[in-house]
């Protein structure tokens, strides 16, 4: 069983940053893929960003490439999203995802293929 915590979000004005935490429970937490996904209102979950178990691969969307970054540090069972030049479009509720069991190299992308999640953290960016 897998415990996935956020925290970090808040309201931020255009052009600004946040990092966003997400603490995870259990004892293999190295061994999971890691995402982070977003959701606004009336539109789908999308991922953002993730990284593979090592902290050697990851993929941004394109929306936000350049601008967020994903990292992890195992020994603390954490993963982040640094978020920086905010947009009022990246205003979403923020949700943490592990995945247990990954086909290949690079990590999952699509909702489907993570097994646990956070409880969200809302990220609001003012103009």
């Amino acid at each position: 069983q897998v415990q996935l915590v956020e925290s970090g979000g808040g309201l931020v004005q255009a052009g600004g940053s946040l990092r966003l935490s997400c603490a995870a429970s259990g004892r293999s937490f190295s061994s999971y893929a890691m995402g982070w996904f977003r959701q606004a209102p009336g539109k789908e979950r999308d991922i953002v960003a993730a990284i593979n178990w090592r902290g050697d691969i990851t993929y941004a969307a394109d929306s936000v490439k350049g601008r967020f970054t994903i990292s992890r540090d195992n020994a603390k069972n954490t993963v982040y999203l640094q978020m920086n030049s905010l947009k009022p479009e990246d205003t979403a509720v923020y949700y943490c995802a592990a995945a247990t069991r990954t086909p290949g190299l690079l990590p999952p992308r699509y909702q489907y293929e993570y097994d646990y999640w956070g409880q969200g953290t809302q990220v609001s960016v003012s103009s």
